[in-house]
């Protein structure tokens, strides 16, 4: 964070525009520009063909002239498809993974897809997302500890700032409501450190949480809520804050500031063997090899589903329907359940396995095992949720020489997520691989809720969030305050108890003459009566306005 003195600047943490989101749509632009080209091109070789049938059967008096210098607006269109032509025939798409396996090998862990759309992780950095991509969000005392070989969870340390220097702590909240950001809620925290006064600061709106803390050298005095929050988002402009007066606010805020921390993660675990190149080839693997069980240990524990107490990551733990076992793991205080594709249930007649592919298709990060040199291309499981995949190939497998080879691949709105491949990808059997393994599954998920279609969705739930939290604190706020709810309307100063009085003794009135109404004798007296309550309601009403 910053410690420099920011009332002389405009200060905003405004989040850089992801430069993936550029290529995002790259696979479908290739497809959009072979399809148009070809079609261009065989409209054009059709309209050649009839222009050569009329001109040859006319005179030279009737053949049109030579086009003009200038085209004319109608001859645009062609140049566009010229150019979508010129686009197609510079495009060569990736071969196809038969092409590759026809060649012989040996192959590489990855190959991407014919048409892209996803990035390859490599020691060399090639194909990968660059550095301004990354998921990578540095926390201010250097994010969440290291594990034992150094690999680091990333996380936002945004989401836990309220929890770290807030909670429990002096400090004030505020909340507001605006035309164009939606409600607002701010933290704010006087701090002294080596002598100098500072500032931290929390804004919370729909679309981020920005966290920083200002120095206050210089000043005479401290400034206003509205420029404190200008400070940090320039859009905020003339609002009025309100403070936050509920003793549990604190646990409140909180809440919703860590709704993005996830302590549980269910990953897949898949089996390819020599020669697979199919989704049906890869869900159809119903045993498993000496190499794989040893691969599958190292993840972590096996369990008897049945009864099973800990996180179930979906699995049937009460009628064995999604199998008798699986793997689980507890990391760094993280529980961990693998959806490991030859322990689910194996359907047999149903080439397409769908009680294995309902689990791990809907899964977000898998694991890719391999025995021997076979190459895995990131579409060929057909899934909406499946964002990444961590590819391991097995050498020299159960012995004291076990190592296992590495590579990584995601969807090219994925950001980037460490930890960074070292060169060469290599690790040898041991507690370091795991550690390195864990943390990367454990990062490439978080990675993947800011690709586009999660970011949308977690967009709209924070929202919503936000929106709950504020009317929540303005609703225990005017209930402190001894407010009532339809006084909330109203500003400070206005007589709402009055009207109140006033609803009150009419209502119950209402309710008698709509519910007995008394015969033409007596209608008389009580319509004059109502007649007077009325009036006097509004003349009171009059003289406050």
């Amino acid at each position: 964070q910053s410690h420099s003195t920011p009332w002389q600047r405009a200060a905003t943490m405004s989040e850089p525009e992801p430069a993936s989101r550029v290529h995002s749509k790259k696979a479908g632009i290739r497809a959009a520009v072979i399809l148009i080209g070809l079609l261009h091109k065989s409209r054009r070789q059709k309209e050649r063909k009839q222009e050569l049938l009329t001109i040859s059967n006319a005179s030279v008096g009737e053949r049109p002239p030579s086009p003009p210098r200038t085209a004319p607006p109608t001859m645009k269109s062609a140049e566009f498809f010229d150019m979508l032509e010129r686009m197609q025939d510079d495009y060569i798409p990736y071969p196809r993974i038969e092409e590759i396996v026809e060649k012989g090998g040996p192959y590489s862990l990855v190959i991407l897809p014919q048409f892209g759309g996803y990035w390859i992780e490599d020691a060399e950095n090639v194909g990968t997302p660059t550095s301004s991509d990354s998921s990578y969000y540095e926390e201010e005392d250097g994010g969440l500890s290291p594990g034992t070989f150094g690999y680091k969870l990333e996380c936002n340390g945004t989401v836990r700032a309220y929890r770290k220097h807030f909670l429990g702590k002096e400090h004030l909240n505020f909340y507001c409501t605006t035309n164009s950001l939606g409600n607002l809620i701010l933290s704010l925290k006087y701090e002294e450190a080596e002598g100098q006064e500072y500032l931290r600061i929390i804004l919370r709106s729909r679309t981020k949480t920005l966290h920083d803390r200002i120095s206050l050298a210089g000043l005479s005095k401290l400034p206003s809520v509205p420029q404190i929050a200008k400070l940090l988002c320039d859009d905020v402009t003339g609002l009025k804050f309100y403070p936050v007066l509920y003793p549990r606010a604190s646990q409140l805020i909180v809440t919703y500031d860590e709704h993005e921390v996830n302590n549980t993660f269910k990953f897949g675990v898949i089996y390819q063997k020599f020669g697979q190149i199919s989704e049906e080839d890869l869900f159809g693997n119903n045993e498993e090899s000496p190499a794989f069980t040893e691969f599958l240990n190292l993840l972590g524990d096996k369990i008897e589903l049945l009864d099973f107490k800990g996180f179930r990551g979906g699995l049937d733990v009460a009628h064995g329907q999604t199998g008798t076992d699986s793997v689980y793991t507890v990391f760094r205080e993280k529980e961990i359940m693998f959806h490991v594709s030859t322990k689910l249930p194996y359907t047999e007649g149903d080439p397409q396995q769908l009680q294995r592919k309902r689990h791990i298709g809907n899964d977000i990060v898998a694991a890719i095992f391999q025995e021997e040199n076979t190459p895995f291309v990131p579409d060929m499981i057909a899934s909406n949720f499946l964002h990444a995949y961590i590819v391991v190939q097995v050498e020299n497998a159960c012995t004291d020489h076990t190592t296992y080879k590495v590579s990584v691949t995601a969807r090219e709105d994925v950001p980037s997520f460490g930890p960074p491949l070292p060169n060469p990808a290599v690790f040898k059997k041991g507690p370091e691989f795991r550690e390195f393994l864990l943390t990367k599954l454990i990062n490439a998920e978080n990675a993947c809720y800011k690709s586009d279609k999660f970011a949308r969705l977690e967009g709209r739930t924070r929202a919503a969030l936000l929106d709950n939290l504020h009317d929540e604190l303005h609703r225990q706020t005017q209930a402190m305050l001894g407010l009532g709810s339809d006084d909330d309307k109203m500003e400070n100063g206005s007589h709402g108890g009055l009207l109140e009085s006033f609803k009150a003794a009419v209502t119950p009135l209402l309710r008698r003459v709509g519910t007995a109404l008394p015969d033409l004798g007596t209608w008389a007296p009580w319509m004059a009566l109502l007649a007077c309550v009325l009036a006097a309601g509004l003349y009171h009403v009059l003289t406050l306005m």
